[in-house]
């Protein structure tokens, strides 16, 4: 595998994401959110063919308790690498890509929900300073696109990780007074 890229997907990357990751609702959704502003699709790459991807979910979330505790905060949603791409950083550095723009855009806290089962994925998220956020299990829901078109929900018991991101406004200088130049 060579060298991979990351960077914000574009509606003119819809066919190769759902060819390569599957569930083109899903993509075509996400595209439309991004649109309004709601949210930011990012797509790794490996040449030109999609290896991986992470939903920023900016609109408030969905789940009552989270919207109720984390009320603003950004969500890290549908982190996904291709099979044959796993095991090789690849969603490390999605999560990474995500942070450094939370980051850039003025924000302090992140964080994500993951399925009590995915206990992986918990494994990665935890390493890269995720922890749980103290009000126990959530219920989420997860839409599963059946062979025939139909979308149905599906609940999932998840855990809530959060992490403090670092603070990018420069430092005031020490001794100087308001006013000083």
């Amino acid at each position: 595998m060579g060298e991979v890229s990351i960077r914000p997907a574009e509606q003119a990357d819809l066919a190769a994401l759902a060819e390569v990751l599957g569930d083109q609702g899903f993509f075509e959704d996400r595209f439309t959110r991004q649109a309004k502003g709601l949210g930011v699709l990012f797509a790794a790459w490996c040449s030109a063919r999609p290896v991986g991807d992470v939903y920023l979910w900016l609109e408030d979330a969905e789940e009552p308790p989270i919207r109720g505790h984390l009320p603003g905060v950004p969500l890290l949603t549908h982190l996904e690498v291709a099979p044959e791409a796993r095991n090789r950083g690849i969603g490390a550095a999605l999560v990474r890509a995500v942070e450094a723009y939370l980051v850039g855009h003025g924000h302090a806290l992140g964080a994500l929900a993951v399925r009590t089962d995915n206990t992986r994925a918990a494994r990665l998220y935890r390493r890269l300073g995720y922890h749980d956020w103290g009000h126990g299990t959530v219920v989420c829901y997860a839409e599963r696109v059946s062979p025939d078109g139909r979308t149905t929900s599906e609940a999932e018991r998840c855990h809530v990780l959060v992490k403090r991101l670092p603070d990018d406004r420069p430092a005031p200088l020490a001794g100087r007074t308001r006013g000083e130049r």
